[in-house]
């Protein structure tokens, strides 16, 4: 599964495990985060953090949309930074008032748009590595060991939020509601990882960053698909968006 994977692919993959680490490590503790920090009730705790969610998968559609137009590299370079920054308010301790609260929806506004730009269209890159005729066949594989990335750092990003809140309360003496901003912090350093992997191995991949010009390429080549498979392929794809919705409702209990 290994042998013969360009480079590019493992540079891609480190990075976004940096940028999964993120998020996960957000995530986990951050309905804990608004009921402690802003005494919010669960059922609106509940309302941000599923608005939260909804933006976050919806806006990678507007993402590749602006990667057809703009380049897919482009679009993943703004949109990591959209991130970090998204990641370094939440990591202010503002207190608990109406300012905070602001602050707090516009950060989760920078992380769902900065995920936008960037979830789709690095895996869209990762497929592009291998469009030459001796890399097609390795395709599939290259998108298990990119997934295998993934779950990596979704594995460790709950531990390692709660061992730096526990670091922190009991090594700075600082309350359990400020703690939060510590775990949101290493979200904040691990997408400098990810920045520091995507621009030291960025010429390993360039050539996977498309744009316009590629796109239209892509269009003029491609054939106009008949009815049937048409018909088909959307059928395909509704019973995957069928499982796929009920899967992540599930996961998000």
């Amino acid at each position: 599964m290994f042998e013969g994977q360009p480079k590019a692919l493992y540079a891609l993959s480190l990075a976004n495990t940096g940028e999964r680490f993120g998020y996960y490590t957000m995530l986990a503790v951050f309905v804990l985060f608004l009921r402690a920090n802003f005494g919010l009730a669960h059922e609106t705790a509940g309302l941000i953090y599923s608005t939260f969610l909804g933006f976050v998968y919806f806006l990678p559609f507007f993402g590749g949309i602006l990667a057809d137009k703009f380049g897919y590299g482009k679009m993943v370079t703004i949109g990591i930074f959209i991130m970090f920054f998204g990641y370094l308010f939440l990591s202010i301790p503002l207190g608990g008032g109406s300012v905070a609260l602001a602050c707090m929806l516009g950060a989760l506004l920078l992380i769902s748009t900065g995920t936008g730009l960037f979830k789709g269209n690095l895996q869209v890159m990762i497929g592009n590595l291998y469009d030459s005729p001796e890399l097609q066949d390795k395709r599939d594989s290259a998108f298990s060991i990119f997934y295998m990335a993934i779950n990596v750092g979704a594995l460790f990003a709950p531990t390692a939020a709660v061992k730096i809140m526990e670091w922190a309360q009991t090594t700075l003496n600082v309350s359990v509601a400020d703690s939060y901003h510590f775990a949101f912090a290493v979200a904040c350093a691990s997408l400098i990882v990810s920045i520091a992997i995507y621009y030291c191995f960025r010429s390993t991949f360039r050539h996977a960053e498309g744009g316009k010009k590629k796109a239209e390429a892509i269009l003029n080549k491609a054939q106009k698909p008949q009815a049937d498979d048409t018909k088909a392929r959307i059928i395909a794809l509704c019973l995957v968006f069928a499982v796929v919705l009920f899967f992540w409702m599930a996961f998000h209990q």
